[in-house]
């Protein structure tokens, strides 16, 4: 930490109270964040934080992302999709796009006038990227993109998705590109339904269709065609670390809350604290809290200085999802009934947990990640 990340976090510690808490119940309900809140925290700086200032961005590192992230879980935020939009989307423009791709779009997700999505899973395809569906034929000097995509986070609201399609249908890994398109102005783009979720009630996840969207050869991210896969290697590290970081956030927290219920909270004659079973199993939730905390600052340092490797970053996202779902079960245990109740942010944290293991890639192929890397 350093004193530019303690002012920001204090900064985004404010924006949260004042303009995301107040409004989760209402955001759960209409399964999406307020519009404007997107360009609110554009015009705070609190966008695209670690992209550089001459594309609109904040000049910072992954460390001005990780406070954000930090405040946002202990927040209890849950709907904000920044995470995607500014540490995963203007990465890929950031690190593949041209001058003019970066001059073009950066600024406008820097602002908030254009939220990010990135559509990679497709229905029954879940975590197999090699084998999508999705097409993406150039003829003349356009790609003419078809297919389907599920799970898109920011998808109900996304002015610029990031597309992973196949431009080169006989081909494996080799055969993939991304190719940027621009929603509000492209025939043939459509929204699906925005998904009913067990937990993230707030944030928009919806199907996206492509029938034969037309967009410029220019939109291909990368030099020529194929480097979609290696593309998506590259920046994975940093996506598995952004919910690694949420996650110790998450685990914190839980903690914090647990403690605070358990020291006023009486049942037979005396508050919970002053049970073993309680504080046993709170002396747990804050050690599993301790160590994940210390691995995943390590995989910043690490990432801060380029050092993150894949199987690092992949060990990061399954443990700290693991302990998430772990500690956040045990937190709701010591609540008693009120922890099945989603009016506490015990129960909507469980909830909420869940979906961790899942994506970024299931904790399944994490471990086969690290396996192959022994």
């Amino acid at each position: 930490m350093t004193d530019d990340l303690d002012q920001l976090r204090q900064l985004a510690r404010t924006f949260f109270e004042k303009e995301s808490v107040p409004h989760h119940e209402r955001w759960a309900a209409q399964k999406q964040v307020d519009r404007d809140f997107w360009t609110k925290a554009g015009d705070l700086g609190l966008l695209c934080l670690s992209i550089p200032e001459e594309y609109g961005g904040g000049g910072g590192t992954f460390a001005h992302e990780a406070v954000l992230l930090e405040e946002q879980a202990r927040a209890g935020d849950s709907a904000w999709g920044n995470s995607v939009h500014s540490g995963i989307v203007a990465h890929y423009i950031n690190a593949y796009g041209t001058e003019e791709q970066k001059h073009r779009w950066l600024p406008k997700l820097a602002s908030g006038e254009f939220v990010g999505a990135i559509a990679m899973t497709e229905p029954g395809g879940g975590s197999d990227l090699q084998n999508i569906k999705t097409r993406a034929i150039r003829r003349d000097d356009e790609y003419v993109i078809n297919g389907s995509k599920t799970f898109i986070t920011n998808g109900a609201q996304c002015d610029l998705v990031v597309v992973v399609a196949k431009t080169d249908p006989g081909q494996g890994a080799t055969g993939i590109s991304l190719l940027v398109v621009e929603t509000a102005s492209t025939p043939g783009f459509r929204r699906g339904r925005v998904l009913d979720k067990i937990g993230l009630k707030g944030q928009d996840t919806a199907e996206l269709f492509f029938d034969d969207v037309r967009v410029p050869a220019a939109n291909l991210l990368g030099s020529s065609e194929g480097q979609g896969f290696i593309q998506l290697m590259q920046q994975l590290p940093q996506e598995r670390l952004i919910i690694a970081v949420a996650s110790i956030a998450g685990i914190e927290a839980a903690v914090d809350l647990t403690v605070e219920y358990v020291k006023d909270r009486t049942a037979f004659g005396r508050e919970l604290i002053k049970f073993q079973n309680t504080r046993f199993t709170l002396a747990e939730c804050a050690t599993e809290a301790r160590v994940t905390r210390a691995f995943v600052d390590e995989c910043v340092e690490a990432h801060l200085a380029g050092r993150l490797d894949v199987p690092t970053a992949a060990m990061a996202k399954w443990w700290s999802t693991e302990r998430l779902c772990r500690v956040v079960d045990e937190c709701v245990q010591l609540f008693g009934g009120y922890g099945y109740m989603t009016e506490y942010p015990i129960a909507r944290a469980w909830a909420d947990a869940r979906v961790q293991k899942i994506y970024g890639g299931t904790n399944e192929i994490m471990k086969e990640i690290i396996a192959r890397s022994l």
